[in-house]
């Protein structure tokens, strides 16, 4: 009987260490959700699927048959990275920033589950179910690919991912439809720390990296909300704000162009790259 259970044992430890050496540490993974402008709302330009490094991939959160996608596997980044048919988003360039700069046996994957007009409140897995039965009808088709639980698909996903990689990073982009909202902050904090409680993590290993909107000195429709996601670091001692300081829009005060896109990735990515510099 001892001998049996020495053997389960065994058994059962180098299982544990066969997948933990699947893991490839040098594969960082970096989880991305929001509203529009996390989406990509930029029309797609010819240098935006130009010259993109085989070490930046991304998981597909949904199936795009007419592009060969399926949900769960990895690709090549070739935009759009969010779903089948969305355009250019900040992820694009933060992942593009990271691999220009991070060693060449470092690979960067990313995985983007957004939906355009959403609330926070969507991503709150205590809420979603009640968010999505009111939601408005034009938002439902964004809803649909992600089986009506945004943040649900992204943990699927995201566990799907641990297999192959290490999650290092968070990215946020969402606040217009939130704009005014003084508890935004509180929100954002619950839909964080379910993410790094259902998929095992340290939250002083996984920053959260979040975007501001449209600012003033572009005559952003709801530039006030970035006095309240300027308060986020307050409220989530891992978090960091990216500024939209710069970024053009695209004439609705609310949604960058491709160029504003670039130039806010490229800043997701320096903030990134600046923080796994830290000690």
């Amino acid at each position: 009987m001892k001998l049996k259970t020495y053997v389960f044992l065994l058994a059962a430890l180098l299982v544990v260490q066969l997948k933990g050496f699947s893991q490839d540490a040098n594969f960082h993974i970096y989880l991305c959700f929001g509203q529009s402008n996390m989406e990509g709302n930029a029309r797609l330009e010819h240098q935006d699927s130009l010259n993109i490094d085989d070490r930046f991939q991304m998981m597909s959160a949904v199936d795009c048959p007419d592009s060969g996608r399926e949900k769960g596997h990895w690709y090549t980044a070739v935009p759009p990275l969010c779903r089948c048919r969305t355009g250019l988003t900040p992820v694009d360039y933060f992942g593009r920033t990271l691999v220009e700069n991070l060693p060449k046996h470092i690979k960067v994957g990313v995985i983007n589950v957004a939906v355009g007009g959403c609330k926070i409140e969507l991503f709150d897995k205590d809420s979603c179910e009640s968010y999505v039965e009111t939601a408005p009808f034009w938002m439902k088709g964004m809803l649909k690919p992600y089986d009506n639980d945004p943040y649900a698909r992204l943990v699927e996903v995201a566990k799907l991912a641990q297999k192959d990689g290490v999650i290092k990073g968070i990215l946020l982009h969402q606040g217009e439809s939130n704009t005014g909202d003084s508890l935004w902050t509180e929100k954002v904090k619950i839909v964080y720390e379910n993410l790094i409680a259902d998929l095992g993590l340290q939250a002083e290993n996984v920053p959260l990296l979040a975007g501001e909107v449209v600012g003033d000195d572009q005559n952003g429709q709801c530039a006030s909300m970035n006095k309240i996601i300027a308060t986020l670091p307050d409220v989530i001692p891992s978090a960091y704000v990216i500024p939209s300081l710069g970024c053009p829009q695209r004439g609705d005060g609310l949604h960058f162009t491709a160029e504003g896109y670039r130039m806010l990735g490229k800043r997701y990515g320096e903030k990134m790259l600046s923080i796994l510099k830290t000690p």
